[in-house]
């Protein structure tokens, strides 16, 4: 099993033939076969190992090594940037071990199995690190076996609550808390109004500064089994160590559908109010199947079409009458727009700029696809990317695409037409020498740095986001139409038009910003929140 036989594919068929030979036993076959795929692995040929994985796989009667078998294969697959060929009987095959296991009455066991059926349905290759993804494509047909699982239904059957919230209190101000771990970025407007409120008393719960809370936050299995009648002792400390805090509360607002909030709803909140915001990432992963959203009163998302597709992803959150399930709103992203109104120079008219590039999802490359054209035309047209660049290391799938766009700046970066000025403290400033804003991104939830780009005085030209474009909700109605475009082509053409010269690009960029300062800014915005969290 030297893996130089196994780098010619005679030697590797051979292989593939004993691991698929009748008369093995299946701890046999499994240990021949992940002998097999080591050695693949090492000769460079991860193809052979899937199909070796695959040919036992279909030999196997052992639920247990057929499921484990079939996952090896794909994330095989997936750590080389690919989307499984044997992803679906993967998954099947996983939950249907997991079902059995749930009817048996081993609930850790199932709840285990059922963990990494969705950690490899919800693998960041498949959603984050591409520019596709088979959820945004089609969300009922690439769940089907995530819905069809028996445990799953399970886990998302929800608790309940053994009260309703109680009222606002009438003899004291209001008492709020936040919940986030780490990241509070989206917060800071929506907390500071609030601890300046005369009618509301704020507290901050951070899990990332709460090492216990912490570790029950990350400890998936165990939440899992909890929520499947198992694991009572995660249900003993997470009631010890959250209890205080949902006793003194009267409100409990947990900003990012992550782990804190699964931790929060496997506690009864009593007659405390749960209100959840979901931005976008979470809808793509496997965090929404672990919150128990009988006990979340309201579920605030940042856009529509992210409302759309979470409902798509966990249909226990649509009404039907059989459960508890929270109010769903729409309320935009808080931030300060007038703060982004400066002056720009005439010579901003043809620059064109992108903030935040630091995922596959931003695809700077559609932006520069976009620089071409334009300097096909006039080559004072240049691109400004702002922010942190493209991370390479996250997968296999992040290095091939940033492969592609170090190649893009090697052509541009030497004459200037484009220029990478990293991560900045002063976005206004930096905002004031470009003239058109970009959004470039395959799916965004709101897009902050597009809409502070607009109320810049920005041309906005936003691409009509591909995980939602052709859907109910999307870019083109969370955007005037006009901001909105399909194809690199249409966003030169419109580019062009609107920069033909400076007083037409001055009347375009100050019309963007009164739309976005009048839909967005956090003076209007802040209503919203209020009807939503004041008495």
């Amino acid at each position: 099993m030297h893996p130089r036989v196994l780098r010619t594919g005679a030697g590797a068929r051979a292989w593939r033939i004993v691991v698929s030979a009748p008369g093995l036993s299946d701890s046999l076959r499994f240990r021949i076969a992940q002998r097999v795929r080591d050695s693949l692995d090492k000769a460079n040929r991860p193809e052979g190992a899937v199909l070796t994985l695959s040919s036992a796989a279909r030999r196997t009667s052992s639920a247990r090594h057929r499921a484990d078998l079939l996952g090896d294969a794909a994330r095989l697959e997936l750590a080389r940037g690919r989307s499984p060929r044997a992803l679906t009987a993967a998954l099947t095959t996983e939950l249907s071990y997991a079902d059995a296991q749930l009817a048996a009455g081993e609930a850790t066991v199932a709840a285990a199995s059922v963990i990494r059926a969705l950690r490899l349905a919800f693998h960041r290759v498949l959603h984050f690190d591409r520019t596709t993804s088979p959820l945004a494509q089609d969300p009922g047909a690439y769940l089907t076996p995530v819905h069809a699982s028996t445990a799953v239904r399970a886990l998302a059957e929800g608790a309940g609550r053994s009260a309703e919230p109680a009222d606002p209190p009438a003899d004291r101000p209001l008492r709020l808390l936040f919940v986030t771990r780490g990241n509070a970025n989206f917060l800071r407007q929506i907390h500071d109004h609030y601890l300046a409120h005369p009618k509301v008393e704020v507290r901050s719960l951070d899990l990332a500064d709460e090492p216990a809370l912490d570790e029950l936050a990350n400890s998936l299995t165990r939440m899992a089994a909890h929520r499947l009648g198992d694991d009572s002792e995660f249900g003993r400390q997470a009631e010890e160590l959250l209890r205080p805090h949902l006793d003194w509360a009267d409100t409990v607002f947990v900003d990012w559908c992550v782990g804190p909030a699964a931790l929060l709803t496997s506690v009864d909140p009593g007659t405390t109010r749960i209100v959840v915001r979901l931005h976008s990432a979470e809808t793509f992963s496997l965090w929404p199947f672990l919150v128990d959203f009988s006990r979340v009163d309201d579920l605030v998302f940042v856009g529509a079409h992210l409302r759309d597709l979470t409902v798509a992803v966990v249909p226990q959150l649509a009404p039907t009458g059989q459960q508890r399930v929270p109010r769903l709103h729409v309320i935009a992203n808080a931030m300060d727009l007038a703060g982004q109104v400066r002056h720009k120079a005439d010579d901003a008219r043809f620059t064109l700029g992108v903030t935040g590039i630091s995922s596959v999802a931003k695809d700077p490359r559609w932006a520069i696809e976009v620089l071409r054209i334009l300097r096909a035309e006039d080559s004072r047209y240049r691109l400004l990317l702002i922010g942190e660049d493209v991370d390479a290391k996250l997968s296999a799938a992040a290095r091939a695409y940033a492969r592609l766009y170090r190649g893009d700046l090697a052509e541009l970066e030497p004459s200037g037409a484009v220029r990478r000025l990293g991560q900045l403290d002063d976005i206004p400033a930096a905002l004031t020498d470009v003239g058109v804003i970009l959004s470039s991104s395959v799916r965004e939830s709101f897009h902050c740095g597009f809409v502070e780009g607009a109320a810049s005085g920005a041309v906005p030209v936003g691409r009509d986001w591909p995980f939602f474009a052709g859907k109910a909700n999307g870019a083109r109605t969370l955007f005037p139409a006009d901001w909105v475009v399909a194809s690199p082509e249409e966003a030169a053409e419109r580019i062009l038009k609107v920069t033909a010269t400076p007083e037409s690009w001055r009347k375009a960029g100050e019309a963007a910003s009164a739309h976005a300062m009048a839909a967005w800014d956090w003076t209007v915005v802040r209503e919203e929140f209020d009807r939503l969290l004041l008495p």
